[in-house]
């Protein structure tokens, strides 16, 4: 069968930066999907996203689909035939329906009996007639929240559609999309390319736009962009200050990248750097440039979307934009120093955290107070925590943060320092917020962690308390992410904390302000929970958590510890059959009417080798298990535990549990009532079976 390349584009104005990579995978997904749909072969399809234009080229397509025969079953021989043998209106009518005389009909034998059958063959559609509904299908679509018209149209798009180019190979597919008549025309950069750029063939696409300074490609701009900033840095003898998402913005900004550097006054650098980072990343897309030592450097550099014939217009452009973006930072710097953190404090009555909550000098009093409670079970210095806690949201009524959202924190532990205040409180006003994303960096000192936990807490436990627990995707306070770095600061920090103390403490401190019911375990239950998200982010398989938290280890610490105990023991060669013995010991269990937990082992009762074996192996390893379980060493203790497999084993093969006996009956359910109580005390393995 025929095949050919095919180009698919649609040239727009301007793109969200911000969101053109997903509509580039989501657009190629949507031709993918079509065509797969349609039973279209073909080998390969490679995407394209640039500020004016999505594209995707696929290759060795076919260009109809193959012809096939399709079986249509009808109704059964019993159904389709009277006793007489003549058929029924069914068989009648069904034969109508596929446009053929009954006699015509073939029949299916199976083993279940004898239907009609009819063997239709289905001419393959062209490309042509296809292809039109599958590019229209993927477009509609895409994530597009707010759609826009342009003109007298109707028509609705994410940015105006300037040109649709479907080229078949050499041909054009002839086609309305987004109200544009399809061709061959695409256009190139917009100011280094005049006109449109007619092409001959599909496969002349990259080609014909690099003539047009457009590199069409994500990755190659994106890496393109990458080695000219490594480069600039290089030469100036500095470290490039590019983080990911910064970079993938600019290449979603430039058709034609090329890297230059400026520079700012050197007097701007008395400014905390991060306020000056800040204002040239998140503002002006600029790459700041670092010393070795990671010292701000009084330079720049930033993506041009020209080949400019003179660059220092450009650079001396770019210069000037800069600066007064440097002076406000200088100047709000200056001014919020004139005004301590601890004159702050009244200000924040003035600013609400959450309605029924009260307002920012509460939560700033609550975490003072749970700060220090957290602190005092660590046993490090309560009075820096409180004190770090009380000023933690003060920088919050600064102008610098004001204008600057993402400096919170940062700019509170630079103007701490200038108060005067310890560095330990200095640090924990910036570290309060960690951690910010996935991987981020955890605080550096229990008293800046004592105050991260207090925050989060008190998050969790004041929303939850006002039934305001997230729903499916919604989540505007964040509550997955505080709860995840809860656990990552206690289990990454090893900081020996039991959570219910600390929800109970903070619900205290709420006072009347909370009106759902059973706050406390609503809380304990959603950070437990994820826990399972976030050892399965580790490849941590979910048997392994579940195991774990059927046991409800209230600690962070403790409850990694088991898990890290499980992971060992399950690559152990006992693993499985013990699994698979505590399942059936669970069930014995669960069946029978006795108290487990209130019966003794008697000896005198034991008349079998294998149950007398099992119970004076489990009273030995009782020993060691509980020893080891009081030191956190689970590992250890489930190792021991490890050893009864063969005992277990024997046990089951040759011993009647369920004796007519009452007495030994009981005895024996005493022996596996102790032996399922030593597992449990470090996890439910029978859910690993």
């Amino acid at each position: 069968m025929h095949t050919e390349s095919l180009l698919i584009e649609i040239g727009t104005e301007e793109l969200p930066p911000k969101a053109l990579q997903s509509l580039s995978i989501a657009f190629a997904d949507g031709i993918e999907a079509g065509l797969e749909k349609a039973e279209l072969s073909f080998s390969k399809l490679d995407t394209f996203a640039a500020p004016r234009r999505l594209g995707v080229l696929v290759s060795d397509l076919s260009a109809q689909q193959a012809d096939k025969v399709v079986e249509k079953r009808g109704p059964a021989i019993s159904a389709a035939f009277d006793g007489t043998g003549e058929p029924t209106k069914a068989a009648l009518g069904w034969a109508r329906g596929q446009g053929i005389e009954l006699d015509d009909a073939q029949r299916l034998k199976t083993d279940k009996g004898e239907w009609l059958l009819h063997k239709a063959e289905v001419k393959g559609q062209a490309l042509d007639a296809l292809l039109p509904e599958i590019v229209s299908a993927a477009l509609n679509g895409l994530p597009i929240p707010k759609p826009m018209r342009w003109g007298s149209s109707q028509t609705q798009f994410i940015r105006p559609v300037h040109t649709v180019t479907l080229l078949y190979g050499a041909k054009v597919i002839d086609a309305q999309i987004l109200g544009i008549n399809s061709g061959r025309n695409i256009n190139g950069h917009r100011f280094h390319s005049s006109g449109a750029i007619e092409l001959a063939h599909a496969n002349d696409y990259q080609e014909a736009l690099h003539k047009a300074y457009v590199i069409a490609d994500f990755d190659q701009r994106k890496a393109r962009i990458r080695q000219q900033l490594e480069d600039a840095a290089k030469h100036q003898q500095a470290v490039v200050d590019m983080d990911d998402d910064l970079l993938n913005e600019v290449t979603a900004l430039v058709e034609w990248p090329e890297v230059l550097v400026a520079s700012f006054d050197q007097r701007f650098l008395d400014v905390p750097k991060e306020a000056l980072i800040y204002t040239m990343k998140d503002d002006q897309k600029y790459f700041p440039l670092l010393s070795q030592d990671g010292q701000l450097l009084p330079r720049f550099a930033f993506v041009a979307n020209i080949d400019s014939k003179d660059p220092q217009q450009v650079i001396k452009g770019n210069e000037r934009v800069i600066r007064p973006r440097l002076a406000d930072a200088e100047f709000f710097f200056n001014t919020d120093r004139k005004q301590s953190l601890e004159s702050r404090l009244d200000s924040l009555g003035s600013v609400l955290f959450q309605k029924q909550l009260g307002t920012l000098a509460d939560k700033s009093k609550r975490i003072a107070e749970l700060a220090a409670f957290v602190a005092s079970q660590l046993e490090v210095n309560q009075a820096y925590a409180h004190r770090a806690g009380l000023l933690s949201k003060t920088d919050l009524m600064t102008q610098m943060v004001m204008e600057f959202p993402d400096v919170q924190g940062v700019m509170g532990m630079h103007y701490a320092r200038f108060d005067g205040e310890p560095e330990v409180v200095a640090k924990a006003l910036f570290e309060q917020y960690l951690p910010r994303f996935s991987g981020d960096i955890l605080p550096s000192e229990p008293e800046s962690a004592a105050v991260a936990i207090a925050d989060k807490v008190d998050t969790l436990v004041g929303i939850f308390g006002i039934g305001q627990s997230p729903k499916g995707d919604k989540d505007p306070f964040a509550l997955r992410r505080a709860a995840i770095g809860l656990i990552r600061i206690m289990v990454e920090g090893q900081y020996q904390l039991d959570l219910l103390p600390l929800l109970e403490k903070a619900t205290t401190l709420f006072g009347d302000k909370l009106t759902a019911k059973e706050t406390e375990k609503q809380v304990l239950d959603f950070v437990l929970g994820r826990f399972r998200a976030w050892y399965q982010e580790q490849g941590v398989d979910a048997n392994t958590v579940q195991a774990v938290l059927e046991r409800r280890p209230t600690s962070p610490v403790d409850f990694d510890a088991r898990i890290q105990a499980v992971k060992a023991f399950r690559s152990l060669e006992a693993a499985e059959s013990l699994a698979a013995a505590n399942k059936r010991v669970a069930n014995i269990l669960a069946k029978s009417e006795v108290n487990i937990d209130e019966l003794n082992v008697d000896h005198a009762l034991l008349s079998e080798a294998a149950e007398t074996q099992l119970a004076e192996q489990v009273s030995q390893a009782a020993v060691d298990v509980n020893t080891a379980v009081a030191e956190l060493d689970y590992k250890t203790a489930l190792y021991r535990l490890s050893e009864l497999r063969d005992t277990v084993d024997a046990f089951f093969d040759s011993v009647m549990v369920m004796h007519d006996d009452p007495a030994i009956r009981t005895n024996r359910l005493a022996i596996l009532g102790q032996l399922r109580q030593l597992f449990l005390k470090v996890a439910d393995i029978s859910v690993l079976n």
